[in-house]
């Protein structure tokens, strides 16, 4: 598979994200409605987060071993390097962003807009990283495994879409569609990034980077999700809703298991 189809693959997976982003142009709901479209998004986070963790520590669990037998362990401590800055920085750096950005917001851009948008940034870090497997497994000659993987992912860009129209949902604002374009290109374009850099470098640093940079930033979001449906006062809702969210998202991850990813 040559690198320009193998890209073309990897940015199908990433756009993919357009498909649940129609979501937030439903109008006006229900507050109950509104509770549970926030929850089930909490859900494919907190999913995702797990997910997202679990695969970074693939890596580092595999230069533990090798400087277990080497006592080299120089690769081992940089990659756990790499997720220590990335959770740190995913984490600390969005709140230091978000707190300057809300001194600064434009009257027009409400917080369901700025939750939408943190929300597609941290899981277009999480694509990214996505797309450097992809790309990865390609050039190495894998290209069963990076088909698999394509098809993964793109299932799960589904329900990330879901996620990133959440806010705006929960809020029972109507998004232009050119915001949710944008919003769309934040969270699923750096798939295709991912893709073109990880058929040309195979770097298991970048990778741990990436991901945890993901993770911390979703640790923010999270939370801020959380907040968002405490004002509902609707627990049983949203604890239906978080189930939801999450097994939807175990559901789309199945696939990655079955070709052996």
């Amino acid at each position: 598979m040559t690198i320009w189809q193998t890209t073309a693959l990897g940015a199908l997976a990433g756009f993919t994200i357009y498909l649940g982003l129609p979501v937030a142009r439903l109008g006006p709901r229900t507050k109950t409605l509104q509770n549970l479209l926030n929850a089930v998004a909490i859900g494919v986070l907190l999913f995702l987060v797990w997910d997202i963790l679990s695969k970074a520590q693939e890596p580092i669990n595999g230069a533990l071993k090798a400087a277990m037998k080497s006592g080299h362990w120089g690769a081992f401590a940089l990659l756990v390097l790499m997720l220590v800055l990335g959770l740190v920085f995913g984490l600390v750096g969005l709140v230091t962003f978000a707190s300057v950005a809300g001194r600064r917001a434009s009257p027009r851009l409400p917080g369901p807009y700025q939750l939408t948008l943190l929300v597609a940034t941290g899981l277009g870090l999480h694509n990214f990283s996505e797309g450097l497997a992809i790309g990865q497994a390609a050039s190495t000659g894998a290209i069963g495994f990076a088909l698999v993987l394509i098809i993964g992912f793109g299932l799960h860009n589904v329900t990330e879409g879901f996620a990133v129209a959440a806010p705006v949902a929960a809020a029972g604002e109507v998004p232009s569609w050119s915001f949710l374009g944008a919003a769309g290109l934040i969270g699923g374009g750096p798939t295709f990034l991912g893709t073109l850099i990880g058929y040309r470098v195979n770097s298991p640093q970048a990778f741990v980077l990436f991901l945890a940079l993901a993770a911390g930033a979703l640790f923010y979001v999270i939370g801020e999700m959380y907040a968002v449906g405490r004002r509902f006062q609707q627990p049983p809702v949203a604890a239906w809703g978080i189930i939801m969210g999450f097994l939807a998202a175990y559901a789309t991850d199945l696939i990655l298991t079955i070709g052996g990813a």
